[in-house]
C-alpha cells in the first residue's frame, strides 16, 4: 500500500498548509517539464489530489489506497492533472449514486469546463431607510461597511512585490484538470476547475505578506451611494461594482441596496400617488370655500407638510369628497413625469359649541337646515 505521507515528506497529523508547501516543493522539483521524474511527479500529484482534500484524506486514512477504488498506478493509468472517482467500492457497488448527476456526465463526456469568474467578489446587500420627501429629488446617503477591499501592498494580484505568477503544477497553466469516474457505463470524462490554481493558471511564486495570497483584505470603507428619485418602497438599488472585491484581481461583486421609507404623518403613499384627509366645517362644505392643501414639495416631516397650494371647495360638498391635483405625487421611477395628489375632505362636527353658535345652529334647524 502506497504511504501518501511518506511520499510528500510529512507527518500524518500535517495541517493543510504543510501538506500544499511540501507538495509545491516537491513538484517543482520533479516536473517534467524541468526535466524531472514523470512517473515520481504523478506520484506525487496523485498524493496530494488525495491528502489536499478533506473527504478523501478522512476515508484514506481509514482504508488506505483502496478507499473509492483507487488501486496501483496500473490499474488507473493515473496522469497528472487527471482526478478519478470509481463507480465501485471495496466491498463491491454504492448505493448511493445519484443517477442524475450520473446520466449528465455521461452524455456530457468530454466536454471542456464551464468557464466561470470564479474570481468574482461576493455581492453585499444592505437596508437604507429614507424619508418620503427624499423621494422627489432623490438623496444622497454615506454608508460604513465592513468590506472585502483589493490590495494595497500587490495590487490585488496575491503576489508579493518583486516576485511573479507562475504557471500552476497541477493544470500547467490551463486552469482546469480531467476529471475520470468510473461508472456502469464504463469511464466518464469531464473537465473540471482546477482546485490548486481555482481555475487562474497561475500561481504566486511568492503570497503576499499583507492579503496571504488572495489579493484583497478586509477594511472598514466608507461608500457614498445616491437613491434616485421615485424609488418604492422594498425596492432594490443595484450600485455596480460596490461588493466585495474579487480574489487575485477578479473582478468586484454588486452592492444592493434595499430601500424602506418611512411612514409620513401627514401623506400615505400609494404607488406614485398621495392621498391625505382634510377636515372642513359644515359650512365651508354647504357654501363653498377655498382652502390651502399642503403638499409633500418642501416638507420636512412637520404635521403641516411643505409647500401649500389652494384648493376650491364647490357649494355642497359632501363628506368623503375626493379630489385630485395633478402632477403632485411621486416622481415617477422611469424619469418622466410624476404621480398625483389625491384629498379628502371631511366634514368635521365640533364637539363643543358656543352660546352663540347654539342659537345659529338652531334657527338652521328651524329652516330645515
Amino acid at each position: 500500500m502506497k504511504d501518501y505521507y511518506k511520499i510528500l515528506g510529512v507527518s500524518r497529523n500535517a495541517s493543510p498548509e504543510e501538506i500544499k508547501r511540501a507538495y509545491r516543493k516537491l513538484a517543482h522539483k520533479y516536473h517534467p517539464d524541468k526535466g524531472g521524474d514523470e512517473r515520481k511527479f504523478k506520484e506525487i500529484n496523485e498524493a496530494y489530489q488525495v491528502l489536499s482534500n478533506k473527504e478523501k484524506r478522512a476515508q484514506y486514512d481509514r482504508f488506505g489506497t483502496t478507499f473509492e477504488g483507487m488501486g496501483s498506478e496500473s490499474q488507473r493509468g493515473f496522469d497528472p492533472g487527471v482526478f478519478w472517482q470509481d463507480f465501485g467500492t471495496e466491498r463491491g457497488f454504492g448505493f448511493d449514486l445519484d443517477f442524475e448527476d450520473l446520466f449528465e456526465e455521461f452524455f456530457s463526456f468530454g466536454k471542456r469546463a464551464k468557464k466561470r469568474n470564479i474570481n468574482r467578489g461576493r455581492d453585499l446587500e444592505v437596508e437604507i431607510k429614507i424619508d418620503l420627501e427624499d423621494t422627489l429629488k432623490g438623496v444622497k446617503k454615506n454608508l460604513n461597511l465592513r468590506n472585502l477591499v483589493a490590495c494595497q501592498r500587490c495590487q490585488g494580484s496575491g503576489a508579493e512585490p518583486g516576485s511573479k505568477l507562475r504557471e500552476c503544477f497541477s493544470c500547467r497553466g490551463t486552469g482546469e484538470v480531467q476529471q475520470m469516474r468510473k461508472t456502469i457505463f464504463g469511464t466518464v470524462t469531464r473537465y473540471i476547475i482546477c482546485p490548486e490554481c481555482q481555475g487562474e493558471g497561475k500561481i504566486p511564486e511568492r503570497p503576499c505578506n499583507v492579503c496571504r495570497g488572495e489579493g484583497r483584505i478586509e477594511k472598514e470603507v466608507r461608500i457614498e451611494v445616491f437613491i434616485p428619485p421615485g424609488v418604492d418602497n422594498g425596492q432594490t438599488i443595484k450600485i455596480p461594482g460596490k461588493g466585495e472585491a474579487g480574489r487575485r484581481g477578479g473582478k468586484s461583486g454588486d452592492l444592493y441596496i434595499r430601500v424602506f421609507i418611512k411612514p409620513h404623518p401627514v401623506f400615505e403613499r400609494k404607488g406614485d400617488d398621495l392621498y391625505l384627509e382634510i377636515p372642513i366645517s359644515f359650512s365651508q362644505a354647504a357654501l363653498g370655500d377655498e382652502i390651502e392643501v399642503p403638499t409633500l414639495d418642501g416638507s420636512t416631516g412637520s404635521p403641516q407638510g411643505g409647500k401649500k397650494i389652494l384648493l376650491k371647495v364647490p357649494q355642497g360638498t359632501e363628506s368623503g369628497k375626493v379630489f385630485r391635483i395633478s402632477g403632485k405625487g411621486i416622481p415617477h421611477f422611469s424619469g418622466f413625469g410624476r404621480g398625483n395628489l389625491y384629498v379628502k375632505l371631511v366634514i368635521k362636527t365640533p364637539k363643543r359649541l358656543t352660546k352663540k353658535q347654539k342659537e345659529l345652529l338652531e334657527k338652521l334647524k328651524q329652516e330645515g337646515l
